[in-house]
């Protein structure tokens, strides 16, 4: 699905990272995609992200929209046309907008259920929570700015953590079409990432037993950003193998 390009800024981008088993992480994934893997562990996690003054390129920012949003996502790799892309797979969208969850998957890319949000911003801490109104997703995050990357992170320095998200940047989205993902790429024009300490990360997709059995997930890490200008571009839907055969 191609859209023009939208610009904006990242008011608050909080990545919730979780170690997962990769053979785990394979039963979830479709294909095209694959688990990426880091020192043998598959990445997981939930992206929650204000996002404020949301317009096409050419409209000034006044006319733009804020909102918040949470993405779950899997780091995956593909092949496409010979080469090996990376990027993440993106199983659920959730949103405060309900301007969001009309349009998406209809007027942009990625299909968006409407959800509720709390969020608080102290003295160095960070929570946000939200429950969909569907009653698919929960999550309650809670961080303090600063400090470094827990000692059982997959990533040995920050540096290594950033660069792997910053190069995750194309994400395909679960559509109600199946085996048809609509791609959406993030361009950020001052990329830039902090660590979080964690306080606590209560998850309703990660707590599922059936999906993640007991030991295959375990917290990661957390990640900041904020205040950074961005783009949103579309990129050309992506289809696994039921379906791209049927494609003219």
């Amino acid at each position: 699905m191609r859209i023009p390009t939208l610009r904006g800024v990242i008011d608050r981008r909080i990545l919730v990272n979780f170690s997962v088993d990769p053979e785990v992480l394979a039963r979830i994934v479709p294909p095209p995609f694959r688990p990426k893997t880091v020192r043998g562990r598959g990445l997981a996690g939930i992206c929650l992200i204000r996002l404020r003054a949301i317009r096409p390129r050419l409209v000034p920012a006044w006319m733009g929209i804020s909102s918040e949003n949470a993405a779950h996502r899997i780091a995956v790799e593909w092949d496409e046309g010979g080469e090996l892309r990376s990027g993440v797979y993106i199983p659920r969208r959730d949103t405060s907008s309900g301007l969001n969850a009309w349009a998406g998957g209809r007027l942009f890319p990625g299909e968006h259920h409407r959800a509720r949000f709390t969020t608080s911003e102290g003295e160095g801490s960070l929570r946000v929570a939200f429950e969909s109104d569907d009653g698919g997703a929960r999550l309650d995050f809670e961080g303090r700015v600063g400090g470094s990357l827990p000692p059982g992170s997959v990533f040995a320095t920050m540096e290594e953590a950033s660069r792997f998200f910053e190069q995750g940047s194309v994400g395909y989205s679960v559509t109600s079409r199946p085996g048809t993902y609509d791609g959406l790429e993030l361009k950020t024009l001052d990329w830039r990432v902090e660590p979080l300490e964690l306080v606590r990360a209560d998850s309703s997709f990660f707590a599922d037993r059936e999906r993640f059995p007991e030991g295959s997930v375990s917290f990661d890490s957390a990640l900041l950003m904020r205040d950074v200008r961005h783009e949103w571009h579309g990129r050309d839907t992506l289809y696994g193998p039921c379906c791209a055969e049927a494609v003219p």
